[in-house]
């Protein structure tokens, strides 16, 4: 069924890039079974055996196409890249593994050995940075309550993301649903929930109460306190 979705433009990468096709992958919310439409997105790794200026230029009327839907542009990767990107980039690496289904042709994220070395560094710098990104975004955003709601449920899917690799630094099995890796973090880290799951709601359209300019500010300034502990709990640990 699901590959059914995908396969006129699958088809279009085929017929685009002929035998140096080597994989077409659907990873992140949709393969987890966690999408949210109007939220989520369409995450697709596209795996070319050699990546030139020609294939980059071949594959744009397919990529328009595709992007003209909604949907993101892919991700381009040689299947030799694959082999050693993982140690630059573990946490979207170890994501992809954990939630993929291949739409075509052989599983390049099969095997890949995600190492610990250099995770604690990139969750940390990931961190960090979206905090800060998130603290400018707050500025312009702070003077309506339908702006920091927007600004809270689109930012929670990354710091999702990110807990999920915090889980997993400190040796715990994360799940597979963003809900519930929260959850998972907030019950490990000993955090307060409450605003996590009131920003949920709000990315699923089931939040019912009534809020308001101070009440949405209350909230972010919870929320943005809970990942400022959860940056603490990292940096905590004996380097």
């Amino acid at each position: 069924m699901m590959k059914q979705h995908f396969k006129p433009f699958v088809d279009d990468l085929r017929a685009t890039h002929g035998d140096n096709l080597a994989s077409v992958i659907l990873y992140g919310s949709a393969a987890a079974g966690d999408f949210i439409p109007h939220h989520s997105d369409y995450n697709i790794l596209v795996a070319l055996k050699r990546i030139t200026p020609k294939d980059l230029r071949e594959s744009h009327a397919c990529v328009r196409e595709w992007n003209k839907l909604g949907h993101p542009v892919p991700v381009y990767f040689t299947v030799s890249e694959l082999q050693t990107a993982a140690d630059v980039f573990p946490i979207e690496f170890d994501q992809m593994q954990e939630s993929h289904k291949v739409l075509y042709g052989v599983d390049v994220l099969e095997g890949l050995e995600i190492h610990d070395d250099f995770l604690r560094h990139q969750i940390e710098y990931e961190l960090r940075s979206k905090l800060l990104l998130l603290r400018r975004q707050y500025i312009p955003a702070s003077g309506s309550a339908e702006g920091l709601k927007r600004l809270m449920a689109s930012s929670l899917a990354s710091f999702a993301a990110l807990f999920r690799a915090t889980l997993i630094f400190f040796g715990r099995k994360p799940p597979s649903t963003k809900h519930e890796i929260v959850a998972h973090t907030v019950g490990f880290l000993k955090l307060n929930g409450v605003p996590f799951e009131k920003i949920f709601n709000i990315r699923e359209d089931n939040f019912t109460e009534q809020l308001d300019e101070g009440g949405a500010n209350e909230l972010f300034g919870e929320y943005m306190e809970q990942i400022e502990k959860v940056i603490h709990a990292i940096d905590s640990v004996e380097r």
